[in-house]
């Protein structure tokens, strides 16, 4: 019911900063939260941050203070930027929407590489 489409990965150097992009599109209203996961190589998918129909926002441990969700409502669209990035930030990132009723949604990803 719901599509979601990511933009804005690519490689980016450690100490720069990053802005992902998540278009929604289908039947997005009466959403719980909407928001980003990430899955480095070899590990598990962990959720980086979000943010419910309220505005308000929670994020990781790893990118406490460095990353910002955030949202166009008027363009139904979700962002994620992450400043001050590190390889650690390296992974698949997807974005995911959860309904206030029914399974989660995801987005197919896009992935984002940190190096110099």
């Amino acid at each position: 019911q719901v599509q979601l489409v990511e933009s804005g990965g690519g490689l980016v150097q450690p100490g720069g900063s990053l802005i992902l992009s998540c278009a929604a599109s289908g039947r997005t209203e009466n959403y719980n939260t909407i928001g980003w996961f990430r899955q480095p190589p070899g590990k598990v998918r962990d959720l980086v941050g979000y943010i419910n129909g309220n505005g308000r926002t929670g994020y990781a441990d790893s990118v406490k203070d460095r990353a910002t969700v955030s949202r166009d409502e008027t363009k139904n669209t979700v962002f994620l930027q992450i400043n001050s990035l590190n390889v650690e930030d390296t992974g698949v990132y997807y974005c995911y929407l959860d309904p206030a009723v029914g399974p989660r949604n995801w987005g197919q990803g896009t992935q984002v590489t940190v190096s110099s």
